[in-house]
């Protein structure tokens, strides 16, 4: 059924929807060309750019509840004109986007203020908080854009901000090569997202949403198709989903609180919102959201297997990430009311993830830097502030009620097993693993870093609490991971709010394969075995050596081999290919053109010889050639020279 949409145009305080992103991208141009003359009060300024972007964030949300049509944008110039082409600099401003915006200006604030404390003796924060701010800029301008192109410009600047984040320590060469890595990697499905943006404008004419979205109904099923698998491979590179999750956890390079922003309410989110704002596409075939939920469950399963291996505090955090984004992927390959619910998944996510990565952040700052969970231990009795915090995230994570997990998960679950026929047994059993896999490798996680007996390095003498500046955003998002789920499906309230976006409703009783309360039930169990195991295994800690594994831990330790098929089957044919062109470009391309000028030279010096100046050489050379001219005449004439 073709969809139409309208958006109303913007006026009084909304149309100064623009100062979201203005605000902390002007920031960060002054941190950045100032140089070390903002050092001593740049961080302070790139905290308030982001906080003054929340307080009107907060401002135009609540303006946007009074109006009626809740979608509004504003056209602040022509931005391209190439014959049909035509693209305004743009912005949406919907209930879709408000969350977002407050999601990342929210959260964003408490990382920059944690940032402050964490970045304290490092010589380039002020560089780190331009990075910061620019990185949030580009962010508000990926999800406020009216428009696919204007969407691609706010991607791409994440892009280049996540690459000068994650390689921040760019002196070593594990950061380096991160960074690089990850710049590489989301190249791949950025070049898709781009082609997709082609195959709109040479399907449509236009990039506009509201006319994109009005004219899907014209594309044929191919069309839709191929478009919507462009988007999905750009959407799996920025949020890190299979077959391109690999450069999330070598993120973990960057400082922690580079790591919580990106993984938490920014760059990992970009996909799954990608998906959401593009639903009528995805909605009008039913294989494409079949790719989807696919690549959802099969990234779930994923990174609960290799995070449950790891023992790096922030890598098993960072294959949580990939894990729960897969999650959203699930609910919004669902389609119908379950992009809303992918979108509070998204939301809830956001705080109890932000919350364990600045606690991962704080037990390395009390533990001098360590990150190997198997010599930590003991750690709540000596940092009791990020011991409880992390608890709430953790059980937030795993989704025990009444924590947010809880509520933004386990509709999900349900709504997997919603589907028709064999796959909502596949999907919603994958679901349902998945909630006990991470149950088990969080349980593993939290127990080990601050239960048990102490495991310390013998350089480590007592373990401290961070100071207020790092604790106080870890309450906030600590308590946020308790009741932000709550809150958010009290009364269908988010669902209400992002339906004049992404559609129906989603509530009520299951009518797939098993009833709501039979998969409320499972889901719970499922969990308290899964963390009861882990609590079982790990409670008196584990051993500080790798020790041998089956195959099944050997597999998982190597990321299931998933790098070593990307070498084998990608990068060293790539290497291998580009030696070769590179080999066919200087022997032969090159060898031709050096080859038929040396010819040319060779000659020109050979014909140079002859002019050597004398009078009497130039006379002999005229009567030898009037002599040759002379007898090839007369052999003609005689008939020798037919």
């Amino acid at each position: 059924m073709e969809q139409t949409v309208e958006f109303a145009t913007a006026d009084g305080l909304l149309g100064s929807v623009w100062l979201l992103v203005a605000i902390p991208l002007v920031s960060a141009a002054i941190l950045l060309l100032l140089g070390r003359r903002a050092d001593r009060w740049g961080h302070w300024l790139g905290v308030a750019a982001i906080g003054a972007s929340f307080v009107l964030g907060l401002t135009y949300f609540f303006q946007l509840r009074s109006l009626e049509n809740k979608q509004v944008q504003s056209s602040l110039w022509q931005f391209i004109t190439v014959g049909d082409l035509k693209v305004d600099f743009g912005l949406l401003f919907d209930p879709l986007a408000a969350v977002f915006v407050l999601l990342i200006t929210g959260v964003g604030f408490l990382i920059h203020l944690y940032a402050v404390e964490y970045m304290a003796h490092d010589e380039g924060r002020r560089r780190f908080f331009g990075y910061f701010n620019l990185f949030v800029a580009a962010m508000l301008l990926l999800v406020l854009g009216n428009n696919y192109v204007m969407l691609y410009f706010g991607w791409e600047g994440v892009g280049l901000a996540s690459y000068l984040l994650i390689s921040f320590w760019y002196g070593r060469p594990s950061a380096a090569t991160a960074g690089k890595k990850a710049f590489l990697m989301n190249r791949v499905g950025d070049a898709g997202l781009a082609i997709g943006i082609f195959v709109l404008f040479a399907q449509l004419g236009t990039t506009q949403y509201d006319e994109v979205f009005n004219g899907v109904g014209s594309m044929t099923s191919t069309t839709v198709l191929v478009l919507g698998l462009l988007l999905l491979l750009g959407a799996a590179g920025k949020s890190g989903q299979f077959p391109l999750q690999a450069w999330l956890p070598d993120a973990m390079e960057g400082p922690t609180p580079v790591s919580a922003l990106i993984h938490a309410a920014t760059m990992v989110t970009a996909g799954v919102y990608l998906i959401a704002r593009s639903n009528p596409i995805f909605s009008a075939n039913e294989t494409l959201q079949l790719v989807v939920v696919s690549v959802g469950a099969l990234t779930l399963l994923l990174g609960c297997v290799i995070g449950a291996a790891k023992d790096d505090i922030k890598r098993v955090l960072a294959w949580s990430t990939v894990s729960q984004i897969g999650y959203m992927f699930l609910g919004v390959g669902l389609g119908g009311g379950a992009y809303a619910l992918a979108i509070i998944h998204l939301l809830a996510h956001g705080f109890f993830k932000a919350n364990m990565f600045l606690g991962a952040g704080s037990v390395m700052h009390g533990m001098k830097d360590q990150v190997d969970i198997r010599r930590f231990g003991g750690l709540s009795k000596y940092m009791k502030i990020t011991w409880l915090t992390f608890m709430m995230g953790w059980l937030a994570i795993i989704g025990i009620p009444p924590l947010s997990g809880y509520f933004s998960k386990e509709p999900i679950i349900a709504s997997a097993f919603e589907r028709e026929g064999w796959t909502a047994w596949l999907f919603g059993m994958a679901a349902l693993l998945g909630a006990g896999l991470t149950a088990f490798y969080m349980t593993r996680l939290f127990v080990l870093t601050f239960h048990g007996p102490k495991r310390w390095t013998e350089d480590i003498e007592h373990p401290h609490e961070s100071p207020k500046l790092m604790t106080i955003p870890l309450i906030l998002l600590a308590a946020g991971s308790v009741v932000a789920g709550g809150l958010m499906t009290l009364n269908d309230s988010v669902v209400s709010w992002l339906t004049p976006v992404l559609g129906e409703e989603a509530g009520g009783e299951a009518h797939g394969v098993l009833s709501h309360t039979v998969i409320t039930i499972l889901s719970i169990l499922i969990t308290v075995l899964g963390a009861g195991l882990a609590w079982f295994l790990f409670r008196n800690g584990t051993a500080t050596e790798p020790q041998p594994a089956g195959v099944v831990v050997t597999a998982a330790r190597r990321n299931l081999y998933t790098d070593a098929f990307n070498e084998a089957v990608f990068e060293k044919p790539g290497i291998f290919l580009t030696r070769a062109l590179v080999f066919l470009d200087n022997r032969g391309v090159d060898g031709l053109v050096n080859g038929l000028a040396a010819a040319v030279g060779g000659g020109s010096g050979r014909l140079r010889r002859l002019q050597t100046g004398f009078v009497r050489s130039y006379a002999t050379s005229i009567l030898t050639g009037a002599l040759l001219v002379v007898a090839a005449f007369l052999a003609v004439q005689a008939g020798w020279l037919a």
